[in-house]
């Protein structure tokens, strides 16, 4: 098993990055390696809600990834389930409101562990463990600054 964990301090509410977060529709607006999103499922997100994005690789490609709600405690803890070829990603999003700098903010941690699921994976994630766990640790951060940049975005519009 695989995992990468990354921080990042959000100037705004935790109430407010989760409702970017979890609003499945306007993803695509604030993730920049996001072309799309199809919602899988209908209704309220919660546990079961399944949806399908469409991100731009590094290498310029597109690729699909299904993701499925295991748990939602607004607005602190969802997690994620994501199939993968030999490996199950499971996502974790963590957000606690705190103090930093002498003002409030919220820290958002994102933990995506990897489990292999078949024995290929298990060789795959041996090989290429420490450049996958890279490649994963660079595109949470691109997320994390995404959803940052709209958090404070929103916030700056509502204090307005």
């Amino acid at each position: 098993m695989s995992t990468v964990t990354v921080t990042e301090f959000i100037d705004a509410r935790a109430e407010d990055v989760w409702a970017l977060l979890v609003d499945l529709p306007i993803r695509a607006n604030w993730l920049r390696t996001v072309g799309g999103v199809e919602l899988l499922t209908q209704g309220r997100l919660g546990p079961g809600t399944a949806w399908r994005e469409t991100r731009t690789r590094p290498d310029g490609g597109d690729q699909a990834e299904e993701f499925v709600v295991l748990e939602a405690r607004p607005p602190h803890r969802l997690v994620l389930s994501s199939p993968g070829t030999g490996v199950d990603y499971r996502i974790t999003w963590t957000l606690r409101t705190m103090r930093r700098r002498g003002r409030g903010c919220t820290a958002v941690s994102v933990e995506q562990q990897a489990l292999p699921i078949a024995p290929y994976g298990r060789v795959v994630a041996l090989l290429f463990g420490g450049l996958a766990a890279r490649t994963v640790e660079g595109a949470i951060r691109r997320d994390l600054a995404d959803l940052a940049t709209a958090a404070v975005g929103a916030s700056d519009t509502e204090a307005a």
